[in-house]
């Protein structure tokens, strides 16, 4: 545990359903989120964003990216919440995300250097992201009626905007049994060889489903996956300079 007065890494969440369901005050969430925060000793910050159909993709985006923007204002100590002013260690940031919760992490990762080339998280956390690659497909271009088809690059990384992803590392989780798996796995094959310079690392957990650690946070495939997490988040830090606007 750390002292009272000592800097924690601060861990930013983006949950899963799709884009249409779920949010940070489900208890799912609530619990994981909360389990992430005691076993990595980290600040949490779950994000809320609208849903669609009602707010049809990009509002989630969008939301996230504002969302990002509040945590970022606190780099100088001048942000709204108190806690994150005085606990909060902003040379160690992480985005995470489960399913389209990880598909937005990535977008915000790569919107970060986009706009702010000197910026950079120290890591990114996708937990069977949700890329194009499955039957799945349509329903990510029913939730966003105004999209580029089959190349759009929110849902069909780019090579040339994965080579610009704004963190450190990055840690992919695949599931045996996610319909999503294909999809993850030539996501981290491409961003392995575009010309981004950080470390990627991937593990796939045999035998379990989509979003399998949330439904079952105490198997054994999920207290693996927390470990492997809670070792990727403690690992040396990389000094990292953030700025109080993006």
């Amino acid at each position: 545990m750390a002292k009272l007065n000592s800097k924690l890494p601060v861990l930013i969440y983006i949950h899963g359903g799709g884009f249409a369901l779920r949010s940070p005050f489900d208890p799912i969430y609530q619990k994981y989120v909360a389990s992430i925060a005691a076993e990595a000793n980290v600040i949490a910050v779950s994000i809320e964003y609208r849903l669609a159909p009602e707010h049809p993709i990009p509002t989630g985006y969008e939301d996230s990216w504002t969302s990002l923007q509040w945590v970022a204002s606190h780099a100088n100590r001048h942000g709204a919440e108190p806690w994150l002013n005085i606990y909060g260690d902003f040379s160690r940031v992480f985005l995470a995300g489960d399913s389209a919760g990880a598909n937005i992490a990535y977008y915000l990762a790569v919107r970060i250097r986009s706009v702010q080339p000197k910026m950079r998280l120290a890591g990114m956390i996708l937990m069977h992201p949700f890329f194009m690659g499955s039957k799945l497909d349509r329903m990510w271009f029913y939730l966003c009626p105004r999209n580029g088809g089959l190349k759009d690059a929110r849902f069909k990384p780019a090579a040339e905007d994965m080579a610009r992803t704004g963190c450190e590392r990055v840690l992919v989780f695949l599931a045996g049994r996610d319909k999503l798996k294909d999809a993850g796995r030539s996501f981290y094959e491409e961003l392995n060889k575009c010309g981004w310079e950080g470390n990627a690392d991937m593990v796939e957990h045999d035998g379990v489903g989509h979003v399998f650690h949330l439904l079952k946070p105490r198997c054994e495939q999920a207290s693996d996956m927390m470990k492997r997490l809670v070792s990727f988040v403690n690992q040396e830090p990389v000094i990292i300079s953030w700025r109080s606007k993006i």
